[in-house]
């Protein structure tokens, strides 16, 4: 019987493993999942599953999290993606792989006709890795999800991703929680908000953004037509940058879920907002949990709550 899909996760395979499975990978005509997270695979056996991916025809997921990947595997994996055709989905998350893997995949980016999702999170890649990826955005054209989550990339990496999203015409989901992009990193972002037509998911958490970068995320809301999920929690955009965020919930007409958890915001804030709500009629998820929100302020959310009869979740809890 053939199989289909192969799931040997959170063992000790390691590059013996992965070099045996790499072998039998250049023959078989019928697996098109293979899942080896946590399994102490580090370059030789990456190097040795990249070299199969050159010549199977049939493998479109390949789940590698959680292993010890550094950049010469990475390299490895590149390469076999300039030649591969089936491949669709990519998982490289929690691995060692720093700027220079990141842009041999970068590379291959550029080249690939087929991969649509690319897992690089809880990685080592800096500005100049997000800035290959990002000349690569530029110009491919089939790459839907791409995870940057928890690297180091600051906001010069964040503005080069913000010029690629202003051409790009594919990505729709977007993760980059967990850098340090800051104001200027998420006003680029803002911008290219305003003239991209395609993403639709953007998660920011957690990446020193206060209310400067709210502003220009706000300002880009009331333009951009196709986003439907925001991420902003772990920042400190305050009641300020909820301010700014009223403006664009009034005038958007498509961002149905607004992640504000742990912003600083106060009553001020939270009046803000409540006041958006009762003209927006699409937000129907609005995440406020563990920040400085009182008395006065879950009143006038409670209050808006009467008018505005689209919301479906609205989270104050500490």
């Amino acid at each position: 019987m053939d199989i289909a899909a192969l799931f040997i996760l959170r063992n000790q395979i390691g590059d013996v493993g992965a070099q045996s499975l790499g072998d039998a990978l250049q023959h078989n005509k019928s697996l098109t999942t293979l899942r080896l997270g946590v399994n102490q695979i580090g370059d030789t056996g990456a190097q040795s599953l990249g070299d199969a991916l050159r010549y199977n025809k049939t493998l479109t997921i390949l789940e590698l999290w959680s292993n010890q990947i550094g950049d010469t595997g990475a390299q490895s994996l590149a390469d076999a993606l300039q030649r591969n055709k089936t491949l669709t989905e990519l998982y490289l998350g929690n691995n060692k792989i720093g700027d220079i893997g990141a842009q041999s995949l970068a590379d291959a980016l550029q080249r690939n006709k087929t991969l649509t999702t690319l897992d690089l999170w809880s990685n080592q890649i800096g500005d100049v890795g997000a800035q290959s990826l990002a000349d690569a955005l530029q110009h491919n054209t089939t790459l839907i999800t791409l995870d940057l989550g928890y690297n180091q990339i600051g906001y010069t990496g964040a503005q080069s991703l913000g010029d690629a999203l202003q051409h790009n015409k594919s990505l729709t989901t977007l993760n980059l929680s967990e850098n340090q992009i800051g104001d200027t990193g998420s006003q680029s972002l803002g911008d290219a908000l305003r003239y991209n037509k395609t993403l639709i998911e953007l998660n920011l958490g957690r990446n020193q953004i206060g209310h400067v970068g709210a502003q220009s995320l706000g300002i880009a809301l009331q333009h951009n037509k196709s986003l439907t999920t925001l991420i902003l929690g772990g920042n400190q955009i305050g009641d300020t940058g909820a301010r700014s965020l009223d403006d664009a919930l009034r005038y958007n007409k498509t961002l149905t879920i607004l992640n504000l958890w742990r912003n600083q915001i106060g009553d001020a804030g939270a009046q803000s907002l409540a006041d958006a709500l009762r003209h927006n009629k699409t937000l129907t998820t609005l995440n406020l949990r563990k920040n400085e929100i009182g008395y006065v302020g879950a009143q006038s959310l409670g209050d808006a709550l009467q008018h505005n009869t689209v919301i479906l979740l609205l989270s104050l809890s500490i």
